[in-house]
């Protein structure tokens, strides 16, 4: 049976982003896969690496719980709104507080290189944006794929990364939408 960790990363509980959270852990649920959801809106933490990684601060207890699902888990999902081209400051603050050094990498001393600590867990990310599609591969060049895929999940060691956005959201008809929930249902059902 797989582990399964779904991560809302929008700050509003009700908004449609969580809905695609919510959807997805209850059709993996179903289909017999362990699942946790976390909210990062319920969670209590500073989301500011204040030192960056000169002196890494104490985690909330949280964020400790928030480590050991990770460590727990086969799969990991995140889904959030893409805002200014990036993520939601809270879901930021989260991967800063979270993804540390020796838990998440490991740089080599006397290379460029370093370790990818997450190795052996796969992952998507699900996320909404007014733009079209064609916009933020043309004219911004994916910076949120690249950024969530690349930059940091495959920078741990999670691979490979599946990517599922809805574009053109302010647009969208109802009927869209609701395809759109249909599909993000299946792959939770699938475990993808």
């Amino acid at each position: 049976m797989k582990k399964i960790l779904v991560i809302n990363g929008h700050p509003n509980v009700d908004a449609l982003g969580s809905e695609f959270a919510r959807i997805y852990s209850q059709a993996a649920r179903e289909a017999g896969f362990e699942v946790k959801l976390t909210n990062l809106a319920d969670l209590a933490f500073d989301p500011i690496l204040h030192k960056g990684y000169l002196k890494i601060q104490d985690l909330e207890p949280d964020l400790l719980q928030a480590q050991k699902d990770i460590q727990w888990a086969e799969h990991i999902v995140i889904s959030f709104p893409m805002w200014w081209s990036s993520v939601p400051a809270l879901l930021k603050g989260f991967l800063d507080r979270v993804l540390l050094p020796g838990f998440a990498f490991k740089y080599h001393k006397n290379d460029p290189f370093w370790d990818r600590l997450l190795k052996g867990r796969t992952g998507r990310i699900i996320f909404t944006t007014d733009a079209p599609w064609f916009y933020n591969w043309i004219v911004n060049r994916d910076p949120t794929i690249r950024m969530m895929k690349t930059g940091t999940l495959e920078f741990c060691g999670i691979k490979p990364v599946g990517v599922t956005q809805l574009d053109s959201l302010k647009s969208r008809k109802p009927q869209e939408i609701e395809k759109f929930l249909k599909k993000i249902k299946e792959l939770g059902s699938k475990g993808k």
